[in-house]
């Protein structure tokens, strides 16, 4: 995958002392970082296969601070990277070298808690997890849950348009939010949203969710919260077919009940998963899922009975419902570190985002067992099933050479048969870096070309995180050419674009 940069000049050794300097008259000394042991913590995101380091790294505390920060970028022509806790899985933190790494670390203060309204104001830099803890006294949460949620803040959230288990039935943290404070590379503040359900005029809140850091910097986000369903209880059920645990997934979508989540591991994943956690996995199954209900008691009973009857008819081999709290808070354990108890099976690993049509999911499936043997890559699957969203983990060791590069492909080639059946290259993690070449077989020139035009709307110098997400017409020709010199697409059905 070549990252060649958008052609950019180099910034003249004046311009960064004029920057440095004036920096250091916006932000506090211990603001900004410029020696190169300082920078290495910022140099990549989750996505660790690739690093950079920025030119420097800032670290405001004020509002009217970012403000000032953007203004002197856009005057000095000098690229922006904006980046939360750094958790995010596509590279869409990865810094630019000639340019500032903008971290919102340090807005990390809960504004405002209103129970009545059921609504928090935040700061970006505040974690995922850390909302739910503040408004649990009220009996409130926050919906949306990445495995991350720990770490992850609610900035970085908004710009990825984050997902997690819950968001087959609570949605993606576009739909619940209610309003965003964002900075302008003018340095200009814009309220987006509002405390009305709706609002007049484009929706703005929606484009600015999910847009990668590329349109403004968020620095303020106003959630949404719900109530504490009165009861939540999770069903496990192990297969000794993928193939039918995936067709148990449509079974309980089309029975008209939506799980609060409905997870699925493949026999790799519950094998790391149970030596890391000892969350009670059954070791021989080749797949598990994870149906959580949640609601009222009695609502949650009769759904209870509804699913573990249909499990059985799609051919479970065994299930079991939580019996207490102890035991649900452990089922998910397991589903939730599974991606670093993957990381046990193999020097490194390479964590792939993409969704497709729940009813194809069995040939999916299927079609990825033939690619990994194919490559010879082993292939560890964990992903929201319910919402066909899937995360393939491909196991390899960067030292091997070639090896990073064949994952890639592979990687890749898991993206384009997404594509195919009719889905898209992105459940939750973004684009970032990773997935730009995907997105020239999914959207058409004209398509990118209206993308461009939004870009040029907000950043018409385009410094905001330059390079990421969109990519230029000529990458994607490259792109092309380089797939038809390789002979004929990977799947035909693709050769329409």
């Amino acid at each position: 995958m070549s990252h060649h940069h958008s052609e950019r000049e180099p910034l003249s050794s004046e311009t960064k002392q004029a920057l440095i300097d004036a920096l250091r008259r916006i932000v506090p000394a211990d603001g900004l970082l410029t020696d190169e042991e300082s920078l290495h913590p910022y140099e990549c995101d989750g996505l660790s296969a690739y690093r950079r380091l920025p030119l420097l790294v800032v670290l405001p505390t004020e509002v009217t601070q970012v403000e000032a920060i953007l203004k002197l970028c856009n005057e000095l022509d000098v690229p922006v990277v904006a980046r939360g806790a750094g958790t995010g899985l596509s590279g869409g933190a990865l810094p630019f070298e000639e340019g500032i790494l903008l971290s919102l670390a340090r807005f990390n203060q809960i504004l405002d808690i209103d129970p009545q309204r059921r609504t928090a104001r935040v700061q970006p830099g505040v974690r995922n997890l850390a909302i739910s803890e503040a408004v649990a006294p009220h009996g409130l949460y926050y919906a949306p849950d990445p495995s991350s949620q720990i770490a992850c803040t609610i900035g970085g959230n908004v710009a990825e348009n984050a997902g997690g288990v819950h968001c087959l039935k609570y949605g993606l943290t576009v739909h619940n939010i209610q309003q965003i404070k964002v900075i302008t590379i003018e340095g200009e503040l814009l309220e987006i949203g509002g405390n009305g359900l709706d609002s007049a005029g484009y929706d703005l809140l929606a484009l600015m969710t999910g847009s990668e850091g590329m349109l403004g910097v968020i620095v303020e986000v106003t959630v949404k919260l719900l109530p504490r369903p009165e009861r939540a209880q999770v069903v496990l059920a192990a297969f000794d077919d993928i193939a039918k645990a995936g067709g148990a997934v449509g079974a309980i979508i089309a029975a008209g009940i939506i799980p609060g989540g409905l997870e699925m591991m493949d026999k790799l994943a519950i094998q790391a998963a149970e030596d890391f956690v000892h969350a009670g996995y059954p070791r021989d199954a080749d797949a598990i899922l994870l149906c959580e209900l949640d609601g009222t008691n009695e609502e949650v009973s009769a759904h209870i009975l509804k699913v573990r009857e249909i499990l059985k008819q799609s051919g479970a081999t065994e299930v079991r419902t939580a019996v207490d709290e102890a035991e649900r808070i452990a089922f998910w354990k397991g589903r939730k570190m599974a991606f670093p108890a993957v990381g046990r099976l193999a020097p490194d690993y390479y964590c792939m985002d993409g969704t497709i049509p729940r009813k194809r999911l069995p040939e999916v499936l299927a079609a990825m067992a033939d690619l990994s043997k194919q490559y010879e890559l082993p292939i560890a699957n964990v992903f929201h099933a319910g919402d066909g969203n899937l995360h393939p983990l491909i196991l390899y060791d960067a030292n091997t050479p070639g090896e990073l590069q064949r994952t890639e492909e592979l990687g890749g080639k898991i993206l384009e048969l997404c594509v195919a059946v009719g889905g898209t290259i992105t459940g939750e993690h973004g684009v970032g870096m990773e997935k730009i070449d995907q997105m020239c077989v999914q959207f058409q020139p004209l398509e990118l070309s209206q993308f461009h035009a939004v870009k040029e709307a907000f950043d018409p110098k385009r410094l905001l995180n330059p390079g990421k997400a969109v990519p230029t017409l000529h990458r994607c020709a490259e792109f092309g050419a380089m797939h038809v010199h390789n002979g004929e697409l990977p799947f035909p059905e693709l050769e329409r674009f």
